[in-house]
């Protein structure tokens, strides 16, 4: 696929593109925060799932996520190949937003008990927003030079930690005093907050759709054939994919790692209830570590250009070993809310670093096809630790112990990305 390097940088001195890109993890960040980790678990044992008892709710909420994954495993390398030959990605990144913030408005009217239509919508949902961060990641290389990736990635996640922590904020107030919005109650409140999530990710896309260029797709070529050249490539890829062994060996790294942050993730609710803490609480903790995260993360962005992305996200590999330890020994709120701002100092410059080096390690004629490997590892992030967590708990007939078992996602991970060797700036 012959493309133009200059496409490639056509965007990069344009301070407009960097803020339009970087929006859009301002814009799709209040579904991640209100719906993914919030409102939805919440909301979906209170509400949509009411009488059932809890391990069928868990259940059910266990095989959206599952669904979702599997969808996003399997479309994404594929979508991501078409894009880049067809020159789609905005057209892409659309479509997945469209679908998304459309599901999550959705969400909105469906009534109690109806789990089933609940679990559909939101899983549509989640397979929108995945997919569209493909696209989004994939532009990265089209708005910014190699060397400006560090602090444009942190820039990304940092508006994001903002966006979706502001909107998060309005939503938790709304839920808390339904009231003061003239909102009949708190069940209401949260179907609100899911159409407020809406109409902010279709808002706050338009920047970058507006302000960053497509990059060229194969020159002279018919959709049909672009298309067709693509999926070879693709093909072509994964066959290759082992032959390549700095960016299989950080692929893996990553994989790990990152299964390891996305366990903390989507597990500290759950865990913070488990040992006795309150709704209340646990809300409070995510807000923390959304408003830290966002200076968080653009100071890691700096940190990586002066000390080298590799090092920083090592650095913040040892921060969650930390985490992880420290949470076994956790008891009161006051140690939720420590470990929350823990968390927020790193998860974002862990993040947004990765993607910043993964940049790097592939071309940028591909982009989309690449981050299609990239986006399936992180969207399927959390999936062999909370089986860990299960295991070992189950084993040990001990929580607290399940959770220290994903120390080896994060050793086994840090090691490997110790061992990548990265391009030179």
């Amino acid at each position: 696929m012959a493309l133009s390097s200059q496409s490639y940088s056509a965007n990069g001195n344009s301070k407009r593109a960097i803020w339009g890109w970087a929006l859009y993890d301002w814009a799709n960040s209040a579904f991640a925060t209100t719906v993914l980790a919030a409102f939805f678990p919440l909301f979906f044992g209170h509400f949509y799932s009411r009488g059932a008892p809890a391990v069928v709710v868990t259940s059910r909420l266990a095989w959206a996520n599952s669904i979702s994954i599997l969808i996003v495993v399997v479309l994404a390398p594929v979508l991501g190949a078409i894009a880049d030959g067809a020159a789609w990605r905005k057209w892409s990144l659309s479509l997945g937003m469209l679908l998304g913030s459309s599901a999550t408005a959705a969400l909105a009217f469906i009534g109690q008990g109806d789990w089933l239509s609940a679990v559909v919508v939101f899983a549509l949902a989640n397979v929108g927003f995945s997919l569209s961060n493909v696209f989004y990641d994939s532009l990265l290389v089209s708005v910014a030079k190699e060397s400006e990736r560090n602090r444009v990635s942190a820039l990304g996640y940092g508006l994001g930690y903002l966006g979706g922590g502001l909107l998060f904020l309005v939503n938790v107030i709304m839920w808390l005093k339904p009231a003061l919005f003239h909102i009949h109650d708190q069940d209401r409140a949260v179907g609100i907050s899911f159409l407020t999530v809406a109409v902010w990710w279709v808002t706050f896309t338009v920047p970058l759709l507006r302000w960053v260029r497509e990059p060229r797709g194969m020159q002279g070529a018919s959709v049909g054939s672009a298309v067709s050249t693509a999926l070879g490539e693709l093909w072509t890829t994964a066959r290759s994919l082992p032959g390549q062994r700095t960016l299989l060996t950080f692929l893996i790294a990553f994989w790990l790692y990152i299964d390891g942050v996305g366990t903390v993730i989507r597990m500290a609710l759950d865990y913070g209830r488990s040992i006795g803490l309150a709704t209340s609480h646990l809300i409070i903790a995510l807000l923390i570590t959304q408003f830290i995260g966002f200076p968080a993360a653009i100071l890691f962005g700096r940190l990586g250009e002066r000390w080298g992305a590799q090092r920083s996200v090592l650095l913040g590999i040892g921060v969650y070993v930390a985490v992880t330890v420290f949470a076994t020994r956790m008891h009161t709120a006051a140690e939720f809310y420590a470990l929350a701002a823990t968390v927020g100092l790193v998860q974002g410059g862990v993040q947004s670093l990765s993607r910043s080096i993964y940049s790097r390690l592939i071309p940028a004629d591909r982009a989309s096809e690449y981050f299609g490997f990239y986006g399936v590892l992180d969207k399927s992030a959390a999936i062999l630790g909370p089986l860990l967590m299960g295991w070992v708990g189950l084993l040990t007939n001990n929580s607290r112990q399940g959770l220290l078992s994903i120390l080896v996602l994060f050793v086994a991970g840090g090691w490997l990305l110790s061992k990548v060797k990265l391009p030179a700036l």
